[in-house]
């Protein structure tokens, strides 16, 4: 035991980062020097005549299995977190290519999922591809969805289509142009030929999220946007009729639990999102850590009592990293930031899959997916008019963290770039999820019509106090931090040209 303690020092200092207490530091000096005592009793491990005691082969080894381990966990973290979504909601609303759970009264602060938006409808299904084999998709016209693989990833089409390949996007911002049509997916092994007269994409994993996001013009009217997704038809390809009728169970109001694991559990999970999943060549080496560690396609995961005490402490480190990735500006791209002189984080800098011409980036994607799922070009894309983005902020004007012992204001000026709708949210710092302050949404709107300024700007209040201003108040909790996302749907040309920018979150009495 003694030696377990030893060798596990850093991983307990490193876990005990970012604890939900707010208002205290949980790394003291001494904890520091612990840490870079650690690090340099690894690298000064004596080697006598060549060969280290067995003890230190022993505390060399299990650094080795517990930074495995935290890697697999960062490497896996898109498929966690998806998979969380899946085996959730099966469990709540049923399994199959069939159930589309729709949040027909709108996603509350009950659906822990991570940073849902409370202003659209959403429809969140999952399909299994190597159950079901080709799978179609009539998408009825007015519809906006997503196709991603179950490490996020956007489908991608199988050939071209009017002269370029399309990923992910379906309905209105995908090939059909909001049109309807019927999209064919792909398992990854699957190599027959491709019927005509569908839309065809391909997946690299057999598991499939299907995205489904409704808009509305008045809160108090969203049946249309239901009644259009519940319009969506998914059978197996030739066996429409003979296909199991769609169910639509409302998530509104129904708590759910969709957030991905944030201790030893979570390698549990891994372990069965490999073995339902196909081989992708591109995975061996990643695949060749798993295995030191435990995890196998077609093996049982079994760790003893010291492997399961690593894991846990592994799987706790890497959730507080990609946390502390998240929190702050990306470096490794240039645009990590909207404004050079805000305080504004770019959560999705560059492309959809998070590719560079020679290598994968790893920070960025870790950083968005502790926080976030799916992914499309329609979100990544500069374009005027298209997609959507999403400016955050985990931190005021003075870059102090926010919290829900603090009150604060925030200015969105005239005329606010977003030809759809724009939506501030607040959210959880740990989990992700709809911060559960009390009020209906834990969000304001375009269509909650909020007090303008004799300017036409609106000032947005942020805290424990009530300013007197409902329509513009988001409520926090005292002794809670929390972040806070600005959505603008289709932005506009002077979201990019920056002629518009939103004010800093400011500290106010």
């Amino acid at each position: 035991m003694k030696k377990l303690i030893s060798i596990v020092a850093f991983s307990g200092i490193v876990a005990s980062c970012g604890q939900k207490e707010p208002g205290k530091s949980p790394t003291t000096v001494s904890e520091v020097a612990d840490a870079n005592d650690h690090y340099s009793q690894l690298a000064n491990t004596p080697f006598v005549q060549g060969y280290p005691s067995k003890p230190d082969i022993a505390k060399l080894k299990d650094e080795l299995f517990f930074q495995r381990a935290v890697q697999s966990y960062i490497w896996a973290l898109p498929a966690l977190n998806i998979y969380a979504m899946k085996e959730a909601s099966e469990k709540k609303f049923g399994a199959g290519y069939n159930i589309m759970p729709i949040w027909k009264e709108r996603l509350n602060a009950k659906t822990l999922v991570t940073t849902p938006n409370s202003d659209v409808i959403y429809g969140m299904g999952y399909v299994n591809l190597k159950e079901d084999s080709l799978l179609v998709i009539d998408v009825p016209p007015g519809m906006q969805g997503i196709l991603d693989d179950f490490f996020q990833r956007p489908l991608v089409s199988e050939s071209d289509i009017e002269g370029r390949k399309w990923a992910g996007d379906i309905g209105l911002p995908g090939p059909d142009k909001g049109k309807g049509a019927k999209y064919l997916l792909l398992p990854p092994d699957y190599k027959g030929p491709v019927p005509k007269g569908y839309y065809a994409y391909r997946s690299r994993t057999y598991n499939v999220f299907v995205f489904l996001r409704g808009f509305f013009k008045d809160p108090k009217q969203l049946e249309e946007p239901v009644k259009v997704m519940q319009q969506v038809k998914i059978y197996p390809l030739g066996k429409e009729a003979a296909a199991r009728p769609m169910q639509f169970p409302n998530g509104s109001n129904v708590p759910v639990n969709m957030l991905y694991p944030e201790d030893g559990t979570a390698y549990e999970m891994l372990s069965r999102f490999i073995n339902d999943e196909y081989v992708d060549p591109a995975d061996m080496e990643m695949r060749g850590m798993l295995a030191a560690i435990g995890i196998a396609k077609g093996q049982p995961f079994a760790p003893d009592a010291h492997a399961k005490d690593l894991l846990d402490k592994a799987a706790k480190t890497a959730f507080k990293m990609g946390h502390a990735i998240a929190y702050e500006p990306q470096t490794i791209v240039k645009n990590g930031t909207w404004y050079d002189d805000r305080k504004w984080l770019n959560v999705f800098p560059g492309n959809p899959t998070f590719t560079a011409p020679d290598f994968n980036f790893i920070d960025p994607r870790t950083g968005f997916f502790t926080f976030a799922y799916s992914a499309s070009p329609a979100m990544a894309v500069m374009m005027e008019n298209v997609g959507a983005k999403y400016p955050a902020a985990f931190v005021d004007a003075n870059g102090d963290f926010l919290s829900g012992d603090n009150n604060y204001k925030v200015n969105l000026p005239a005329n606010v770039p977003a030809a759809l709708f724009w939506s501030v949210t607040l959210y959880d710092p740990i989990t992700g999820a709809g911060l559960d302050n009390g009020q209906a949404f834990p969000s304001v709107n375009t269509m909650d019509k909020p007090i303008q300024n004799a300017d036409g700007s609106i000032d947005l209040y942020i805290g424990k106090d009530n300013p007197g201003t409902g329509k513009n108040w988001l409520k926090t909790i005292p002794g809670k931090g929390f972040f806070v996302i600005l959505r603008l749907y289709g932005p506009t040309k002077a979201f990019f040209d920056k002629k518009w920018k939103p004010s800093d979150i400011e500290k106010v009495k």
